[in-house]
């Protein structure tokens, strides 16, 4: 194979350096016709020019329309959105496992789940704010008024509990497919060798059933970034980057509602990316997708 090296002498392959290049085409095109009709259209209103998102990105720690920095904004709905991860993910598991060990469970459940699981987040604003209210952490824990009690009323359950449903049907769905699908000879062998049924639940069913199912830990991530806009359009929010995207938008700041949905993507891209290595170097006996 051919190979060139680099300055501090380690041999990269040719093959590696064009497919970098060909993944660089789509987004460089991208870039000039964006920037190009932005320039033809000469409003920032309408469509920012890509210079202007840029420079917010240089100036990122400045405190946007009264709104606090990017990296600040980002950290709040990094929290949000890792909590109602974290306790969406925490019901799907023993709901999804059970279902799929337990036919009964399964019928008991599959139906009713199916209802709600094309209902969107937004559907489910209305209702929500009429159970939670504005109520946040940081009266739940009662806290005293004060710098900690500022930061933990940022937290909101209405909000969490939008995320947190977002990130239960992927993971409750995967982790039935999963355990349903186990090959039915690893179970009898498991039997035939005198396993209890606790046992192979916990040593035959789910690892047979883990790519599935951090498959769908990986699907109810993203599905969580998808409902964080949506959460933090709720009233009571004052922070975060769904916030600064709503609010810029009601200033015409479109080149801030960019900025906010290119972080968005960019986070979670990368925490999509955790989850690819996850599955790359533990479950790439089955084959998933890279």
């Amino acid at each position: 194979m051919n190979k060139v090296k680099s300055e501090k002498g380690f041999p990269f392959p040719l093959n590696k350096i064009r497919i970098n290049f060909i993944s660089l085409i789509l987004p460089a095109l991208f870039l000039l016709l964006w920037n190009y009709n932005a320039n033809r259209i000469g409003n920032n209103a309408i469509l920012p020019t890509v210079g202007k998102v840029l420079g917010n990105f240089l100036h990122a720690f400045d405190n946007f329309i009264g709104l606090g920095s990017i990296p600040k904004n980002i950290g709040y709905s990094m929290v949000r959105v890792l909590l109602g991860y974290t306790i969406g993910a925490a019901v799907a598991f023993p709901i999804g496992l059970t279902m799929g060990y337990f036919k009964t469970f399964r019928k008991l459940c599959e139906n009713f789940i199916s209802l709600f699981k094309p209902i969107p987040s937004i559907a489910w604003q209305p209702l929500v704010l009429g159970w939670f209210g504005v109520s946040s952490l940081a009266r739940t824990l009662g806290l005293p008024y004060g710098a900690s009690y500022a930061i933990m009323d940022n937290f909101k359950h209405s909000m969490i509990f939008l995320i947190a449903l977002g990130a239960f049907f992927p993971i409750v769905g995967n982790i039935l497919f999963g355990v349903t699908n186990v090959r039915k000879v690893l179970i009898e062998s498991a039997k035939v060798l005198g396993a209890s049924q606790v046992n192979i639940f916990f040593h035959v069913l789910i690892p047979a059933a883990g790519p599935t199912i951090v498959q769908g830990m990986r699907m109810g991530l993203t599905a969580s970034w998808v409902c964080l806009v949506s959460a933090e359009m709720l009233p009571g929010s004052m922070s975060g980057v769904g916030y600064l995207i709503t609010h810029a938008y009601e200033l015409a700041r479109m080149d801030l509602v960019i900025t906010g949905m290119i972080c968005i993507g960019a986070i979670g891209a990368f925490l999509d990316g955790i989850f690819r290595v996850i599955i790359n170097r533990h479950f790439l006996w089955e084959n998933k997708v890279k």
